[in-house]
């Protein structure tokens, strides 16, 4: 699950879309994002509002747990994403993306083992082409 934007949110789907991993998630009216509007193959349910956060809020609630990976310092859009995990009493785990932490990843998913993951983190405009790495990082988390 995760809302569509660039950078982060889109590796989650596209991770799910590699491995075959049913995916879904909810994004702003008019599927905005902030390169245009958000692919089509991405199967994403739009809010009533164009606004982030509610997105945002409701894939937190809708998910059994939520994956945010990042590079910097956890701001805007992601460190929204880690309060209302928190607020909504969601599991949640925040991990660099660095190959030394894919254990510390597969431990996590093995102990919450959670059926809807909310995949977050931040937009490529804000750390550029963090897709690329997130994804890298997401498939080889997931290999078997």
């Amino acid at each position: 699950m995760s809302g569509g934007q660039t950078g982060v949110d889109r590796a989650g789907l596209e991770a799910a879309l590699a491995l075959g991993i049913e995916h879904g998630g909810w994004c702003p009216k008019g599927r905005l994002s902030e390169d245009g509007s958000i692919p089509s193959r991405y199967e994403l349910q739009e809010m009533d509002s164009p606004e982030y956060p509610p997105r945002t809020e409701q894939n937190v609630v809708d998910s059994d747990a939520t994956l945010i990976l990042y590079e910097g310092k956890l701001k805007g859009g992601t460190l929204l994403t880690q309060r209302l995990a928190k607020r909504h009493n969601r599991d949640c785990l925040c991990v660099k993306i660095d190959p030394k932490n894919l254990d510390r990843l597969r431990e996590w998913l093995a102990q919450t083992r959670p059926s809807v993951l909310n995949v977050a983190g931040p937009r490529d405009s804000s750390q550029p082409k963090i897709e690329a790495r997130a994804l890298e990082f997401l498939l080889q988390a997931f290999a078997t």
